[in-house]
């Protein structure tokens, strides 16, 4: 279990100019990016009939590796550095699991030619990872603004905040809608990435996104574990407030 999980949450080196769970974490990022570039310079060399869906799904992929480059101080304020350790498994899934397996639907869509889709649909896709996204860093940079800067309001909405004394959390905006919306937010973008190409009856495109819901799923019975064993009871009364897990009106 050590092995797997690791012992140590910070594992940091150089007197802290390294830690170890960023450095996996953005090396793997720049991993999936070549690999995305990879694929797009394949299809557009490769077949006669560029598929501009498939292209959006790689531009998709690209904003997801971009984006986590620009904010990569929001990260360490997430589950990823907040509650994992480095182990094999942190290691694994950063450099292997994480470049490849993210980018699982461009591998068995690169040699396809367009399907013949028409244009909104494209648009359409293009406009739910949109969403999915605003979902996925709203979320995180209301809770980053809140943790650092408390009083701070968030897109002109001042927090509301339920406090025991000692503890407050974040119960407005974003963390009012569910407790775990950026989970949504990452399960929606995944979608986009698996329709954006046009082949949705090829089921392993869908690989990506399965994998989100049950990671996901898990992940948020975990953290509310910790949640509820780090707050107590202050816990109890933002889950009375929020009481939506991911998705709001409904689970």
């Amino acid at each position: 279990a050590d092995f797997w999980f690791g012992r140590i949450k910070d594992s940091q080196l150089k007197d802290g100019l390294i830690d170890a769970k960023l450095w996996f974490y953005l090396i793997g990022a720049v991993m999936l990016q070549l690999n995305v570039l990879s694929f797009a310079a394949y299809h557009i060399t490769h077949v006669e009939n560029i598929n501009d869906g498939f292209l959006l799904g790689c531009a998709m992929l690209t904003w997801f590796c971009f984006d986590y480059l620009i904010f990569e101080k929001i990260h360490l304020w997430t589950y990823d550095f907040i509650a994992e350790r480095v182990g094999f498994k942190l290691g694994f899934g950063c450099l292997a699991f994480y470049p490849y397996f993210y980018s699982v639907s461009l591998w068995f869509t690169a040699h396809l030619p367009n399907p013949g889709h028409p244009v909104w649909r494209t648009i359409l896709f293009g406009a739910l990872f949109l969403c999915g996204w605003v979902l996925t860093r709203g979320a995180n940079m209301q809770k980053y603004f809140f943790k650092v800067m408390p009083d701070r309001k968030f897109l002109w909405i001042k927090p509301e905040v339920l406090c025991d004394g000692k503890q407050c959390l974040l119960a407005n905006g974003y963390w009012g809608a569910s407790r775990h919306i950026n989970y949504l937010g990452e399960i929606v973008q995944a979608i986009a990435v698996a329709l954006a190409a046009g082949y949705a009856g090829i089921w392993l495109v869908w690989l990506y996104p399965a994998y989100y819901v049950g990671l996901m799923l898990t992940r948020q019975a975990d953290d509310d574990k910790v949640c509820k064993a780090k707050y107590g009871e202050l816990w109890d009364q933002y889950t009375k407030k929020v009481k939506y897990k991911i998705i709001p009106f409904i689970y």
